[in-house]
């Protein structure tokens, strides 16, 4: 999927500014924050941090992106922000947000993928009162039930085209039956989930019930569901080959009450597959969906 993203549900991925504050149990084995520190910014994350910010060059890159999908007649994602919060709210970032909100008009081709923990904060951060530009999609992160019945009608309050949901890291099973929309229907809802297992070395398990009961909450609502990872555990019936006898191993319960062994064996042999298949639908603008 990704032109300049190793993200699955994007082509593009931009930050404004780099560094944020963990505020939920989601952001415990923060990846951004892993990532700062090995590429040695390591004084990036928390309440006092400074945030690193970038020179002109890296803020003409999206009008190349513009440019060239207007050339191929196609849109184009941009995960906006993998490495920070849009919406945190702090002075010293409004200077840079306001030119990203310059910036998200100015490429009308690009679908910004507005994806925040901080959802409250949004209709005092953000410009637009009433309908929002056609190119913006906004989510929220839902990594439990609790956070989800905490953020979700913050969302639900801003008429964009996309709201979309993050369940990554998936820590518990969600119910988001009463918010779904299906394509088509005129009453606010979520018009797209992403779900996902945790990544990292000392990542917490995801039980296959939570990502399988997920998949069939959004077929029964016609609503686009994105599996983007089992992470670094997953059922070991799905690896072929490769598992040490010395990897972590533990047993949950399924949906159907049997015992499902998970085992600890990093992304990439983990892979993505949910139920034999690999769920990359996404909406449309047209009120359907891709799969």
């Amino acid at each position: 999927m990704g032109v300049n993203s190793k993200i699955e549900w994007t082509h593009h991925t931009f930050n404004p500014w780099w560094g944020c504050l963990r505020i939920s149990p989601a952001c415990k084995h923060c990846y951004a924050e892993t990532w700062a520190k090995r590429v040695g910014m390591n004084d990036l994350w928390g309440k006092e941090a400074p945030r690193r910010f970038f020179t002109d060059a890296h803020w003409r890159e999206p009008l190349k992106w513009d440019r060239d999908a207007a050339a191929a007649g196609e849109r184009r994602r941009v995960f906006c922000a993998s490495m920070a919060d849009v919406f945190e709210d702090r002075a010293d970032l409004n200077e840079t947000r306001e030119r990203l909100w310059a910036l998200i008009e100015a490429t009308p081709n690009l679908d910004w993928l507005l994806l925040t923990k901080r959802i409250r904060h949004v209709k005092k951060l953000a410009p637009w009162s009433g309908k929002w530009p056609e190119n913006i999609w906004l989510g929220t992160s839902t990594e439990n039930q609790n956070w989800l019945e905490k953020r979700v009608d913050h969302l639900l309050q801003h008429n964009v085209v996309v709201r979309f949901v993050s369940a990554e890291p998936l820590l518990g099973p969600l119910n988001l039956r009463p918010w779904l929309q299906a394509p088509g229907s005129s009453v606010p809802g979520i018009n797209w989930v992403i779900a996902g297992g945790e990544s990292g070395p000392d990542s917490r398990s995801m039980n296959p019930a939570w990502p399988e009961d997920l998949r069939d909450q959004c077929n029964e609502a016609n609503v686009p569901f994105h599996f983007k990872q089992w992470g670094h555990w997953a059922p070991e019936e799905l690896i072929a080959e490769g598992i040490s006898a010395r990897a972590q191993r533990i047993d949950v319960v399924g949906r159907d009450g049997a015992i499902i062994r998970l085992v600890k064996v990093g992304k990439s042999k983990g892979g993505r597959e949910l139920g034999g298949t690999t769920w990359d639908q996404v909406p449309l603008l047209d009120g359907g969906l891709a799969r």
